[in-house]
């Protein structure tokens, strides 16, 4: 066949061919991104209602930045709009371009694909956490780093800050997630139990092993193995489980046989282990294991913005819970304000119980701020008293006294100890008696002159 045959031929095969569609093709690229295509379908599902840029951070987990582009993309491309009303606000648009219209068409009618992450029970829990604070995007950006690896993670914060959900949620968004997730709280694992617990036992290593128990490392194969408060380990437990970090083998109590294991390790604490570590209370080489990646999760006082925010999912909670509608409990403002002066040593998991609380005991639809009872609340003194001088009590004295000393010598716990003569062991308990805290101000007791 000659060129001239050939080029006749292919001219005439691509009569009639439908030419490329660009309109087509730009929009595919722009759903392209799960998150743009998450906000499309958002948006329509509430085509009345504006979101700010706030409320759709929260709702999707990504940063301030990632979703002011993508509203961007879909406000260029037609499909989101800002109110006129409300510039700050974004809502859904009908493309002008009927093939434009008609992709949207094609698009929303697709059943949108169900990602790891949001099949994942504790990633819907942990989005419940989040409010309007940037930290809580920044925790969500680590965990979703952490969970492509599988490096030991470790997950600092303060009690009920939500340590066990971001370990689950690692552990569900990893290669792991269709393996055991074991999770073991050594602040309630004496040494007696440690072994036979974590190793589990042969029949007859000791009085009562009427049959063969395996231990939370081997049900962890393959898994993910979850210490909470692993800084309330002893030394002799945490030589134990050093071994078996650096062989990946362990013996069962009682057993001659060495058994191969391939777990996960994820360890939490709301310990200063760095401290623990120079104090020589905690293994420097376990320290290294175990830290290879670690997640601070703030505290609820240092993002009190989220407070009313997560009250409000709280109360709605709730109210679902029990059979009520949604909007059947709502707080007054003074109770908000209220909620957002108290500094909630308990975080998430006491302001959740204070919310079920005053929504049980309101008689009302309105939650007013007598209904709210804080478990740590301070009982107010009446102006007379507050006149008079106060003499503090032993335990405030005392207090004080430690706070003074440990500032004076810079927080050197071992002077510490020599200038008020106990042990360290008795520093540290009293430290943790009285909830001291290096960053704390000076106490605001009064003490005798």
């Amino acid at each position: 066949m000659n060129d001239i045959s050939f080029s006749a031929q292919r001219a005439a095969a691509t009569v009639g061919r439908p030419e490329p569609d660009a309109a087509e093709a730009r929009f595919r690229a722009l759903v392209q991104s799960p998150l743009r295509a998450g906000l499309v379908r958002f948006l329509n599902a509430q085509p009345d209602e504006g979101f700010d840029v706030e409320s759709l951070m929260a709702t999707f987990g990504r940063m301030r930045l990632d979703v002011e582009n993508c509203l961007k993309e879909l406000v260029d491309f037609g499909v989101a709009r800002r109110l006129p009303d409300r510039p700050t606000h974004f809502a859904a648009a009908r493309p002008e371009r009927q093939n434009i219209a008609s992709h949207l068409d094609a698009f929303l009618e697709r059943r949108a694909t169900i990602s790891t992450e949001d099949q994942s029970p504790s990633v819907q829990r942990f989005r419940e956490m989040i409010g309007r604070d940037e930290k809580m995007l920044i925790v969500f950006e680590w965990i979703r780093t952490a969970a492509k690896s599988g490096i030991s993670v470790l997950i600092l914060g303060p009690t009920g800050s939500g340590k066990e959900v971001v370990a689950r949620m690692i552990h569900e968004l990893s290669a792991r997630s269709r393996e055991n997730f074991q999770a073991v709280n050594c602040a309630a694992l004496p040494d007696t139990l440690f072994e036979s617990e974590i190793f589990g036992y042969e029949k007859g290593a000791f009085t009562g092993a009427v049959d063969r128990k395996p231990g939370r490392v081997e049900l962890a194969d393959r898994g993910t193995l979850f210490l909470d408060e692993v800084g309330d380990l002893s030394l002799m437990a945490q030589a134990k489980l050093l071994r078996v970090l650096e062989d990946r083998r362990f013996e069962r109590l009682g057993g001659q046989k060495s058994i191969e294991v391939d777990f996960r390790l994820i360890s939490a604490t709301n310990r200063p282990l760095d401290e623990f570590v120079r104090d020589s209370r905690f293994r420097e080489d376990l320290y290294y294991r175990v830290n290879a990646f670690s997640i601070r999760l703030p505290s609820l006082r240092e993002r009190p913005v989220d407070i009313p925010v997560l009250a409000n999912r709280f109360v709605a909670r709730y109210c679902a819970a029990n059979g009520l509608p949604l909007d059947a409990k709502v707080f007054s403002e003074e109770a908000v304000s209220r909620l957002i002066s108290y500094h909630w040593p308990g975080n998430i998991r006491e302001l959740e119980s204070t919310v079920s609380r005053a929504a049980l005991s309101s008689p009302g639809r309105v939650i007013r701020d007598g209904d709210i009872e804080f478990l740590h609340a301070h009982t107010p003194v009446a102006p007379a008293a507050e006149a008079r001088m106060r003499l503090p009590t032993l335990r405030d004295a005392e207090r004080t006294h430690i706070q003074r000393v440990l500032e004076a010598v810079s927080w050197n716990k071992k002077e510490a100890a020599r200038v008020l003569e106990i042990s360290r062991g008795t520093l540290y308990r009293k430290i943790l008696e009285y909830q001291l805290d290096q960053d704390d101000r000076p106490s605001r007791l009064e003490t005798p002159a």
